[in-house]
């Protein structure tokens, strides 16, 4: 039994972030406590905004940093989407995407995603449909999903954003966690009306900052002005930030760490009985079981310290939505839930 409390409920990275980031703070000198930054006399909003123009080789006015992702989110719906109307979401997806239009009194319309035998799926064609009847103002696409999970092909996508000209589409890639992003240069420069949100809270595990950036196209020139902060933003934040950055292959050995116990949660987990393991593009794992064996299961893992997600929505009710911890915690938890099955 586990001596103490895990969490692995709010897809946070228990490995922690680069040694970089620490030395950062180790070496804090008073001015950049006292004093704004001198960035704006290279004539960009930030330090970190020019490095990722450079990294992802876009303008710099067209990176906007914000506060994590969920701020660059609300930011996009109160620049964009009016009383009455329409924000178009997955039906499966993170509660805030749900309840963000009601901040501005708009409307949420749900568009489904597919379950398959072990993943899900976006519906291409409900989404076009729903389109073409509905007239959405906004449209959200989390890729990698949460809590599914599954990611919306290339493919897709563009034929997604060939639809909407003339339509504000964000592309929601919080969950991201992949050195390749060859894919965004690609986008940016092809689709105006794009916004691609990121973050440093997952990958590089940096929640505890809330720091999160847009790439977006050339076509938002109102999200643009109004994300500016004139006095800049948070220096040390901003160090930290370009820190890990610059510890490339800190963050991709983490990355194959968790792809190697996803694949641990698929083999042993899907040998229980009547549990779904679904394949996942994040750091994360969606696990249907019994709907009778949540709330005991609960019990049984906060007893031993271990908390996971237990999904209790309309559409999720028998789903546990498992973080990704450290490769030892991963391995309390399938032992723990294979303990509680009786499955050896």
């Amino acid at each position: 039994m586990s001596t103490e409390t895990i969490y692995l409920d709010r897809n946070e990275n228990n490995y922690g972030p680069a040694p970089k980031c620490l030395d950062v703070l180790k070496h804090v000198e008073p001015e950049i406590l006292s004093s704004y930054t001198k960035a704006y006399k290279r004539g960009v909003k930030s330090t970190l905004s020019e490095r990722l123009a450079s990294d992802f080789q876009v303008e710099e006015k067209q990176v906007l940093l914000g506060y994590g992702a969920e701020d660059i989110l609300k930011q996009v719906v109160q620049c964009y989407l009016s009383e009455n109307e329409k924000l178009m979401i997955p039906s499966y997806s993170w509660w805030y995407y749900k309840e963000i239009a009601n901040e501005v009194n708009g409307k949420n319309l749900e568009y489904p995603l597919i379950k398959g035998a072990d993943s899900f799926h976006y519906d291409l064609g409900k989404m076009l449909e729903l389109i073409d009847h509905e007239d959405p103002k906004l449209v959200f696409v989390s890729s990698p999903n949460n809590p599914t999970g599954n990611s919306i092909s290339q493919s897709d996508l563009y034929t997604l954003m060939q639809k909407l000209p003339e339509v504000i589409v964000v592309l929601d890639e919080a969950y991201w966690y992949h050195s390749n992003s060859e894919h965004i240069i690609k986008l940016i420069s092809e689709f105006p009306n794009l916004v691609v949100i990121r973050t440093f809270s997952k990958y590089y595990a940096l929640a505890g900052l809330r720091i999160g950036y847009a790439l977006v196209g050339r076509g938002v020139d109102r999200l643009i002005k109004l994300s500016n902060r004139y006095l800049g933003y948070n220096s040390i934040t901003e160090e930290i930030a370009l820190a890990a950055l610059d510890s490339p292959q800190y963050y991709v050995d983490i990355a194959e760490k968790m792809n190697a116990d996803k694949k641990l949660y698929y083999s042993e987990l899907s040998k229980i009985p009547d549990f779904t393991v679904f394949k996942s593009d994040a750091n994360f794992v969606l696990v249907e079981i019994p709907r009778e064996m949540m709330k005991p299961l609960k019990e049984f893992m906060t007893a031993r310290g271990l908390i996971i997600k237990f999904m209790d929505e309309p559409q999720l009710n028998s789903h546990l939505r498992i973080t990704l911890g450290t490769q030892e915690q991963n391995k309390l938890v399938v032992a723990a839930i294979k303990e509680f099955c009786g499955v050896s």
